[in-house]
């Protein structure tokens, strides 16, 4: 066997570099990075829009860290803080509506790092965030609307608790804080479908601490689109439509 022939069975595997972010703050007390997809920085107003709200977030963590260090100095002996924010598509339905899971992970040398979980709903006709509003005829506080909407979530919560073995932690006081309103339901994303362009129904994530115990992590429930059939406006009867694909729940944790 020649030389190069004997290195090549010898040759090391080659990993992909990680990926560098699109924003960052790097100093002695914090070390703050923003990612964007790919998908949404093919969008320049939506690309725009996640990087200045994650510019701000970091510049923020930066003075929090500051202020931190002044008052205690011990609190970075073991190094600077660490966080990353992660904007990822979910999914684009009927072309127009993109859903992005947006992700924070914050190591400030406590007992464990912790994480955090949003969404944005984004209108690509309009070039802004919206609402889930304009599908429902309404969503009024305590309506109907939002009424079946936080069964549904528990319901879905259940049986991935079950799944986890960790139905113990199926109860109403880890339920208390889902309330039947847009702004205490959960943060929303349209779920992808196995019909092209629409949505299988709504999927609400949850950071770990929302609905259960910091060691059981994140979840996510999904609301299936005919169980709020009723309630649907015209765009949102366009909208969704199909089943949620397989596998689409995988890796919750």
């Amino acid at each position: 066997m020649s030389l190069v022939g004997a290195l090549a069975c010898f040759a090391l595997p080659v990993f992909a570099a990680d990926p560098k972010p699109d924003a960052a703050i790097k100093s002695k007390i914090i070390d703050a990075g923003v990612f964007l997809d790919d998908k949404i920085k093919a969008d320049p107003a939506l690309a725009a829009d996640c990087l200045a709200e994650g510019k701000a977030w970091a510049e923020k963590n930066r003075t929090d860290a500051e202020k931190e260090r002044k008052q205690d100095p011990q609190m970075f002996r073991n190094g600077a803080w660490s966080m990353e924010r992660k904007y990822e598509t979910r999914s684009v339905v009927d072309g127009r509506y993109v859903s992005i899971v947006r992700s924070d992970y914050m190591d400030t040398g406590g007992a464990h790092p912790n994480s955090d979980v949003n969404t944005i709903l984004w209108d690509k006709s309009a070039s802004k965030r919206i609402s889930i509003r304009p599908f429902f005829t309404e969503t009024a506080d305590d309506g109907p609307t939002m009424k079946a909407m936080v069964k549904a979530v528990i319901a879905s919560l259940n049986v991935e608790k079950k799944k986890r073995d960790t139905s113990e932690t199926a109860t109403a006081e880890w339920y208390k804080d889902l309330k039947p309103t847009l702004l205490k339901i959960g943060a929303v994303t349209l779920a992808p479908s196995t019909v092209s362009g629409k949505s299988s129904g709504l999927t609400f994530h949850y950071p770990p601490y929302a609905v259960g115990p910091y060691a059981e992590g994140e979840y996510v429930a999904f609301v299936p689109w005919e169980a709020l059939k009723p309630f649907l406006t015209p765009e949102g009867a366009n909208v969704f439509g199909g089943a949620r694909p397989k596998g689409d729940d995988d890796g919750q944790q």
